[in-house]
């Protein structure tokens, strides 16, 4: 891979007239150098695509016979910055447009949230099912839910559901809040500053949830020391879970039955320390959710579970 000062090369740009010259340009460019792609594509084409045809305000299904449409000069200034800081500060294109997409929707987002990647958008599609059965779905919990991406598209799914957002990060809740605002769900969803369930109470005044779902901190310390730049621009608040990756997911196996309806269930991720959860609980029956677009990591335990094994966490 190519290294040095991108800018050397922005002379080029002067000979980019159309969206196919930036896609290609663009292309050419993110191949030439070290990036990681894993916050909403997974490879220099599709992340050229997203770079080029949302900072353009284009649709991802933009028709390929108008690639030959041309470009302002003000937007090739743009561009060429995008592609600059993407390349030289390895700053992911969703913080750099301040646009993730999850569930079909866009998400505004900025570097006080992870970038949304999880798979249990799939999930919410489905409507949680075989797992909810026939339970009516009133109440839904995203707990550490950063941008709201995961409980306002339940919002979505469930539209006679409130949803309560929470996290410990003031500044998350305040881009959850933005995503609120957006999607105009002030009267269903609520961003609430919580370490945990802390905010909840306890005993027969404390909320019951038929869904508490989360995409808490995961990795642990080891994966930590090794992550891309790209993920270094991201709050370690959001990643960080001790030296096995489930500091925070053990808290919440103890405390979730207590906000669970009797046919309530917890879907929680934790990617690649799926294998620490199952050496650390061998007796608990975790069922390990599969996604027919890619993903892993993502248990779901029911409320008589939770109860069943709570000994063990």
């Amino acid at each position: 891979m190519m290294s040095g000062n991108f800018s050397d090369t922005l002379t080029d740009t002067a000979a980019l007239q159309t969206i196919g010259d930036w896609l290609r340009w663009t292309y050419s460019r993110f191949n030439e150098h070290d990036l990681f792609y894993g916050h909403g594509s997974d490879n220099s084409w599709d992340e050229a695509c997203h770079l080029v045809l949302q900072a353009l305000e284009l649709p991802w299904d933009f028709d390929p016979s108008f690639y030959s449409s041309r470009v302002t000069a003000t937007e090739s200034v743009r561009l060429a910055i995008l592609v600059r800081r993407r390349i030289e500060e390895k700053i992911p294109t969703a913080y750099l447009l301040n646009k993730a997409w999850f569930a079909g929707m866009p998400f505004y987002v900025d570097e006080r949230v992870l970038v949304p990647r999880s798979p249990v958008a799939e999930l919410i599609a489905n409507g949680f099912q075989p797992w909810l059965g026939d339970a009516e779905v009133t109440r839904v919990m995203d707990l550490c839910t950063g941008s709201g991406c995961i409980g306002i598209a339940c919002a979505m799914a469930f539209p006679e559901a409130q949803v309560d957002l929470l996290d410990i990060s003031p500044d998350a809740l305040e881009v959850a809040r933005i995503n609120i605002d957006q999607f105009e769900f002030w009267d269903r969803v609520e961003a609430v500053e919580s370490d945990v369930f802390s905010a909840l109470g306890h005993g027969d005044d404390a909320p019951k949830y038929q869904v508490i779902i989360s995409n808490p901190p995961y990795v642990d310390a080891e994966d930590m020391s090794d992550l891309p730049d790209e993920y270094h621009h991201e709050p370690e608040l959001g990643l960080a879970s001790g030296n096995d990756g489930l500091d925070l997911t053990r808290r919440i196996l103890r405390e979730a039955s207590e906000y669970l309806t009797d046919d309530g269930i917890l879907i929680v991720e934790v990617g690649n320390s799926c294998y620490a959860l199952d050496e650390a609980f061998p007796d608990v029956p975790f069922t390990w959710l599969e996604f027919e677009q890619g993903g892993h990591g993502v248990f779901l335990l029911t409320a008589a579970d939770l109860k069943k094994y709570l000994s063990n966490f």
